[in-house]
């Protein structure tokens, strides 16, 4: 590929990439507050491992239905209108939090933040694809998402120090204050923002996003079942890993603060990382198909250790095992929607990512429900055997895709 020909990138792309970048990690942040504080919240209002397994299938539940209604609205009211909406939603919510007396009220509030927060991805990707040329659409989206894990990672420290000043209240309506500042700077940034760079013929139709039209696609099937496949791992990482460090591990709420984390500071690492590589790739002259499936192959290899957290005695092995896996994630979720990009044109891309979403949301919902009770009847063993297998099986699944007619990043 001639880098001289190479399309050029306004600077005003990249400052609305970083606000992406900040748009993700806000909402990271505000779901994994409650993860974090569920060892001490659980016991303040009386829940059961159950109960707090409903509390959260309440947020997936909403989040699921929303993050493909979300897309599509993102698509027709465009990215900077639809994501300002949607965290202005889920900011309100987030404050919310602190009014909850009990497990319904405190549902209620998880329902509503995963109503707002289901349009963040699609948002995030499509702002990625559309203000970025192919060649440098692997890094804008390695970023963009990027942030979810650096809100993962600044989460357990901040709301242990800001439930520890003001109690677990103050610590919701706090991250909500966060929202509103966000989302003033969005509204002014997004004024600017740059015409969407061109992904050929199949961009120009102006016809608005059709359920149809993606459900015909020949890769729409098997990219929506490897989601289903994989995306439970994930949900699993995100809301259990406190439980299961304060009841196998003994880790008290300032530990968790301390060591959870690390996990997501190397998902951070590995989501921009991994885009950068798959962009490399590609200027090297590698089909986007090859790049694409390559990194998806070593990544899926990789997340069987999650297996090994449960032997391990050393909790400390035990959080860089789950480290090792977060880092795994990363490569293989930033290949994966660099692959639908690849396949889907911007017009439609949130619309389809946030199918893919609700898809994954499912299998989430079906997993979490799943986990509360195996969880109080067997422990955590159960669950990390499960998820070492899930990444392989949507790895096969994505190979069956078949070959694109014209390579859009030839």
């Amino acid at each position: 590929m001639d880098s001289a020909r190479l399309p050029l990138v306004p600077r005003l792309s990249w400052m609305l990439c970083g606000l992406l970048f900040l748009a993700t990690a806000l909402s990271f942040l505000d779901r994994q507050v409650l993860s974090v504080l569920a060892p001490s919240l659980t016991k303040d209002l009386n829940m059961s491992n159950t109960d707090y397994s409903r509390v959260v299938s309440a947020f997936v539940f909403a989040y699921t239905i929303m993050f493909a209604a979300g897309g599509w609205l993102v698509d027709r009211l465009g990215t900077v209108r639809g994501l300002a909406l949607s965290v202005a939603i889920w900011s309100l919510a987030s404050a919310g939090h602190a009014l909850a007396a009990g497990v319904f009220s405190l549902g209620l509030a998880r329902f509503v933040l995963g109503l707002g927060e289901g349009a963040c991805f699609p948002a995030a990707t499509k702002g990625a694809v559309e203000w970025f040329p192919p060649h440098k659409r692997g890094l804008a989206i390695g970023i963009a998402i990027g942030g979810s894990a650096f809100g993962s990672v600044v989460a357990p420290p901040l709301t242990a120090w800001m439930a520890g000043s003001f109690g677990w209240r103050g610590a919701f309506v706090a991250t909500g204050l966060l929202g509103a500042v966000w989302v003033v700077a969005w509204l002014v940034a997004g004024r600017f923002a740059p015409a969407p760079f061109s992904d050929g013929p199949a961009a120009q139709n102006p016809a608005k996003p059709s359920w149809r039209e993606i459900i015909q696609q020949p890769a729409a099937g098997r990219l929506l079942l490897a989601r289903f496949c994989f995306d439970p791992v994930f949900y699993f990482y995100m809301f259990w890993i406190p439980q299961y460090l304060a009841r196998e591990r003994g880790f008290s709420l300032d530990q968790i603060g301390r060591y959870y984390w690390i996990p997501f500071l190397a998902l951070g690492l590995s989501n921009i990382a991994s885009g950068h590589l798959g962009d490399f790739l590609i200027r090297r002259g590698w089909p986007a198909r090859r790049a694409r499936h390559t990194l998806l192959a070593v990544a899926a290899l990789v997340t069987p250790v999650s297996c090994g957290v449960i032997f391990t005695p050393n909790p400390a092995w035990a959080v860089a095992l789950m480290a090792l896996l977060m880092a795994a994630h990363g490569l293989w979720i930033c290949n994966y929607v660099a692959l639908v990009s690849d396949h889907f044109p911007s017009r439609i891309m949130a619309t389809m990512f946030g199918l893919t979403g609700t898809v994954g949301g499912a299998a989430g919902i079906i997993a979490n429900l799943v986990t509360g009770p195996i969880v109080d009847a067997h422990g955590f063993t159960p669950i990390f055997i499960g998820t070492s297998f899930l990444y392989p099986l949507a790895l096969l699944v994505l190979l069956t895709i078949p070959r694109m007619p014209a390579p859009r990043h030839s």
